[in-house]
C-alpha cells in the first residue's frame, strides 16, 4: 500500500523525537528539521568526545543514527527518486558506518568529516524550498 511521503515523514519525524512541533509542517520542512537536529546532535556528539563525556557521546550518537536509519532515509523513495534517492540512501548509510568507526575511535575529526557530507546536503534542500512552493 502507498503511505503519501508527508504521513512517512511525519511518522518519521515522531519516531526520532526530534524535539520541534510537527504541527503544520510540510514534508519539506519536516525533512528540514531532521537534518538541522542531525547536525546539532553531531555537533554535540564531537563536543562530547573532546570532553570525555561519554554518557551524552552515547546519547546523542544513538539520536543521530536514528534519524539517519528511521529519519531521512525512511522517507527516501528510490523508485520515484531515481539516483538521487539511492545516492542519498548510500550517503545516509556511509555516514552510519563512519558514525559507528568514530565512536570506536572516538574521533570528533570523522565525526566532524560526517558533517561535512551531511551539511551541504542539508543546505541544498533547504535552497530547493522556494521551487517547492
Amino acid at each position: 500500500m502507498f503511505t503519501p511521503v508527508s504521513t512517512r515523514a511525519a511518522s518519521a519525524y515522531q519516531r526520532v523525537g526530534v524535539e520541534t512541533s510537527v504541527h503544520g509542517a510540510d514534508p519539506h520542512q519536516l525533512v528540514v528539521l531532521l537534518f538541522d537536529s542531525l547536525l546539532e546532535s553531531l555537533s554535540k556528539v564531537a563536543g562530547a568526545m573532546v570532553r570525555g563525556d561519554i554518557q551524552e557521546k552515547s546519547r546523542y550518537l544513538n539520536k543521530a543514527i536514528q534519524i539517519l536509519d528511521e529519519g531521512l532515509r525512511s522517507v527516501l523513495d528510490e523508485e520515484q527518486g531515481g539516483e538521487v534517492a539511492k545516492s542519498l540512501n548510500a550517503l545516509y548509510g556511509y555516514s552510519v558506518i563512519e558514525l559507528t568507526k568514530a565512536n570506536f575511535n572516538n574521533s570528533p575529526e570523522a565525526v566532524h568529516s560526517v558533517i561535512a557530507l551531511i551539511r551541504p546536503v542539508a543546505e541544498a534542500w533547504k535552497a530547493i524550498r522556494p521551487q517547492s512552493r
